[in-house]
């Protein structure tokens, strides 16, 4: 049936250079009166020497003037593009019911409806009905049990705080002070600077550190309060990356007596008992975070 396909196009089809070799090219392939063929992009950018975007614009202008149609639902080998000639169709049926007239068949076959495909007929030639997925499907239970599964009640539902100690809200260390606990869940929130507070962990952290006994506890504030100060105009940030940050600041302050604010890292570890990390990170620190002299 390819003859009569190209055959129509050949004497019918109103399209012109491009478009109309690439209709004789998806004509060469049909394969009975249906006129319904496969193509892929590639190849009729390579049967037509044309490039595929110009490939492209020509099938636009074939489907816009009804010569050619794109068959959604069915798909070709390697899931190449089914199309189908509908003008040529109608015209080869329109012969068939010619020679069956003329041949004198007492019962001739009744036509399909011009829209009507035979899929039964076009599986031999690698053309198939397009898989539809099923996730929806699948994510729909079953109102009844399917005969094979088991049938054991499921368990109840849990609802509310299955820990009954543990309060449906606040934070679990209770010695943290009331302005952090708002912003202590997993550190998601976020929080000021000016908001901050020192938490038992960092206190523990500057005993341990010997940040205390280096300062003194009015060292400790003046530090805090140049920190505080320093960071006012910066974004909020959770309260975990307040801590490290507040760290570092103090771990690069010296005692009152010395001249410099920020700590040069030595060898191996400082004064203050940073490692060599630490003193690495607090000299980064340092370079970003230097005054520039204007401040009052």
């Amino acid at each position: 049936m390819s003859v009569d396909a190209r055959e129509w196009v050949w004497e019918h089809s109103s399209s012109r250079g491009t478009a109309r070799l690439i209709l004789l090219s998806i004509a060469d392939r049909v394969a009975d009166e249906q006129c319904i063929a496969w193509a892929s992009l590639a190849s009729l950018a390579d049967r037509t020497n044309a490039s595929k975007s110009t490939v492209r614009e020509a099938l636009d202008r074939l489907l816009a003037g009804g010569e050619l149609e794109v068959l959604d639902d069915l798909t070709g080998p390697q899931r190449s593009t089914v199309y189908r000639l509908p003008l040529a169709a109608g015209a080869v049926a329109q012969s068939l019911r010619e020679q069956q007239e003329d041949s004198g068949d007492a019962a001739p076959v009744e036509p399909k409806a011009p829209n009507t495909v035979r899929v039964s007929a076009l599986r031999r030639y690698g053309i198939r009905p397009r898989e539809v997925p099923e996730f929806p499907a699948r994510a729909r239970k079953p109102a009844v049990p399917e005969p094979g599964r088991s049938r054991r009640k499921p368990a109840p539902r849990r609802s509310g705080n299955r820990h009954s100690d543990i309060p449906d809200t606040g934070t679990q260390n209770r010695s943290e002070p009331d302005l952090n606990r708002r912003y202590s869940s997993g550190g998601a929130a976020v929080t000021s600077a000016a908001e901050w507070q020192v938490d038992p962990e960092t206190h523990a952290w500057i005993r341990r550190q010997g940040h205390l006994d280096r300062l003194g506890e009015q060292g400790l504030k003046a530090a805090d309060a140049k920190w505080r100060a320093h960071r006012a105009g910066l974004k909020p940030k959770p309260a975990d990356a307040w801590a490290a940050d507040w760290r570092s600041w103090i771990a690069r302050e010296h005692t009152p007596s010395r001249p410099n604010r920020y700590a040069v890292p030595g060898q191996s570890t400082t004064s203050g008992g940073m490692t060599r990390a630490e003193a690495h990170t607090a000299a980064l620190l340092a370079a970003l975070d230097e005054p520039s002299g204007t401040e009052g």
